[in-house]
This record gives structure tokens, sequence and C-alpha cells, in this order.
């Protein structure tokens, strides 16, 4: 194999040459190292790097779809025994994991060598990633712009071709935002999909899913095998699927009924080159035969938008509390960051009954959403209302 050519490959793709015994899991390893060490001075999408680990792990990887396929992991929820996860805050910073997350271990057996962590803001928050702690990850395609976030050294790292699959995980839009800024495929799975475990059952009242962000379908498909299904204790889990996912990847669909809107949730129109790529995508579906028309689920944006403030708040109040119960560390403003700050103090002023009303306002809104769902197959809007910005702004 030319290493010239490891990025053409997806992680089936480099998996399957592994299998043929046409390239090796430490030649992957040290390719994507020296990848690594090549492009993040520019993108700073990689913030841990666990070379050595790596090195013995691609010895002997676990035979797997992924078997040798070089991985990264997201410096929030993936936790890797002895690995500090540091969700991108100096107040969080430093503490070894304890375990690895059941995610983490189901990665492992998916085949996958891992060689660090990658860069987010500070503990999710923005759909940006440019923390105090690890300064601004950059977009492949043009370092002055954003990648997006939370999962934004991820798709830095996947879209600059230093892996073909890497961690993500989604609450707010933190799969799909960097996937949509950095050209990738990012798919938040169905709620409870894929495991939270040991250490969460829930997170935001069902927010925050699990996954990954790749260059292929196919990828995103085959690792969804690999890591859903319950874990015992879950307070709750999707239904099983029919049939593997990959294989629900290349079936023919058949006609479909497909809405599309180009407004956010308030009404208003997004902007004119999110308008003209939804609109030609529709013309091309009407094309393959699909019956496609601009249609949208009755949600209210204020009840919608306050709803997930109070869940959002609440739930980085637990994320910073919970640290500090551990820790004996007190919560302070030099350590974390101001916008962060002025949450955790919001989230704190949660009340009870506000969050249960939240939950109740996001079933009641999940429910509308549901019925809209049996009038068609498919919804189809713009994952972002503007193209990404510039850094800084």
């Amino acid at each position: 194999m030319s290493f010239s050519e490891y990025a053409a490959y997806d992680g089936l793709g480099l998996a399957d040459l592994v299998r043929k015994g046409e390239v090796s899991p430490s030649e992957l390893a040290e390719e994507a190292i020296a990848r690594i060490e090549k492009h993040n001075p520019a993108l700073n999408a990689v913030v841990t790097k666990i070379y050595d680990r790596a090195r013995e792990t691609a010895k002997k990887p676990a035979a797997g779809p992924f078997q040798g396929v070089p991985f990264l992991l997201k410096d929030i929820l993936g936790d890797l025994e002895g690995v500090p996860t540091q969700n991108g805050s100096r107040f969080l910073s430093g503490m070894p994991a304890a375990h690895d997350a059941t995610l983490t271990a189901r990665f492992k057996q998916s085949g996958v060598v891992i060689l660090g962590k990658t860069n987010v803001p500070e503990c999710g928050l923005l759909p940006i990633t440019e923390s105090a702690l690890y300064g601004p990850a950059r977009n492949p395609w043009n370092t002055d712009y954003s990648t997006g976030g939370s999962s934004g050294g991820s798709a830095a790292a996947v879209a600059a071709g230093i892996v073909p699959i890497a961690h993500a995980n989604d609450g707010g839009g933190s799969i799909r935002i960097p996937a949509a800024c950095c050209g990738l495929v990012g798919l938040k799975p169905t709620r409870a999909r894929n495991p939270l475990g040991p250490d969460l059952g829930d997170v935001m009242g069902g927010l925050i899913h699990e996954h990954i962000v790749s260059r292929s379908v196919r990828d995103t498909a085959a690792m969804l095998d690999c890591t859903s299904g319950p874990e015992l204790g879950d307070p709750y889990f999707a239904p099983p699927n029919e049939r593997p996912f990959a294989e629900e990847a290349g079936r023919k669909t058949g006609k479909l009924r497909i809405a599309f809107s180009v407004t956010n949730t308030a009404g208003k129109k997004v902007h004119p080159d999110c308008i003209e790529g939804t609109l030609e995508t529709a013309k091309l579906l009407r094309e393959l035969g699909h019956e496609v028309e601009e249609a949208a689920p009755p949600l209210s944006n204020e009840i919608l938008s306050g709803a997930f403030m109070a869940l959002w708040a609440s739930g980085l109040a637990l994320q910073i509390d919970a640290f500090a119960m551990i820790t004996g560390k007190q919560p302070n403003d030099n350590e974390i960051e101001g916008l962060t700050w002025g949450l955790y103090q919001a989230g704190r002023q949660v009340t009870a009954v506000q969050y249960q009303m939240a939950i109740a306002q996001m079933q009641g809104m999940s429910r509308a959403v549901a019925h809209f769902m049996e009038r068609y197959d498919a919804w189809m809007t713009p994952t972002l209302g503007a193209p990404p910005l510039k850094i800084g702004t």
C-alpha cells in the first residue's frame, strides 16, 4: 500500500487491507501518528496523545470490523482508563479516568487503535471549539474558520485524513454541526441506542447521544452495529433494530415521502446558501422519484428554547458539582470560563419543578414530531442556519 493513499480509504477499507495482509495495524498507527504530527500544529485537533499505548494495542488489536483502524476519542465522555477526560476545562482537568466508559470498551472491541483525544469547547457547551484550555480547533478546509462544536477536534481530524473515524457525541448538535462544517457524515442516533455507562444512564433528560463522525455512511452504520445495545442497568433503551445497520445502509428504499423546510423553529428563513443547498437537494430527490414537499412539524420556539436551556444549564451544573464532589475542589471563576460560569450559576437556580416542566415540554414536542413523521419517511432541513463562522467571531 502506498501511504499517499491512506486518506482515500474509509475505516472499513483500511480494515479490509489489514485482513488481506496488505498493511499491518502497526503501519496504520505509525501513518496516523505521522499525520497528527504533521497537521496538528495547524489544526489543533488532537489535545492528548497516547502513542506508546497505541503502538502496544496495534501489535494485537481486537478482531472486529475495524481491526487496526486508527481512532481518536473525544475529550468529553470518552473515558479511557488512566487517561484524563478534561472536558476542555481548566477546572475539570488532570484526573485520570478510573475505568473505560462502556462505549470506549465497545470501540476497542470493534478493533480500533486509540491514538489520543480530541479538542472540545469547555464542557461541550458551544457550537464552536475554542476553549481557554486548548485554544481553537481549526477547519481543514480553511483554517481561518471554525470546525463547529462540540466534537470539533474529532471532525477536524477526520476531515484532514488523520483518522477515518473518531468519537463524537451530541446534545444540541455536537455531532451534526461539526460534520456540516467539515463535510463529514454525522449521525445522532436514536436516544439510548448507544450506552452512557457505567457511570451514567441518562444525561440532560435524554439529550446526550453517543456515536462517531466519519467520511462514509457505511462506516457510520458499521460502527453503530459494534456499539449499540443496552448495558445492564440502563434506565431505558432503544427498540431493537430489524437487521444490522450496515445492511440498512445498502438497502433500496423505494419511493419515499420527504418533507423539507428552510426556516428555523421561530419561522425565520435561514442563510441563502443553506436555502440553496436544501432546494437543490429537494430537486434531486424529486428527480430520483421521491415525493417531496415543504412542511414542518408544529413546534413552539419559545417553549423549545426555554425547556432546552433548563435541561442544558442544570446538566452543566451537575457536571461541575459532581467533579467538585469527587475531588473536593470547589468551583471557581478563575478556572471556569465566563460563559460557562454564568450558565453554571443559572443551572444551579433551576428548580425541581422547572426541570420536571422542561422534561414534560420536551416530551410533548417529541410527540408532535412523531405525529408529523407518520406522514413522512424523512424530514430534511439545513443542519446550520448559516455557513461556518470565522474563528473568534
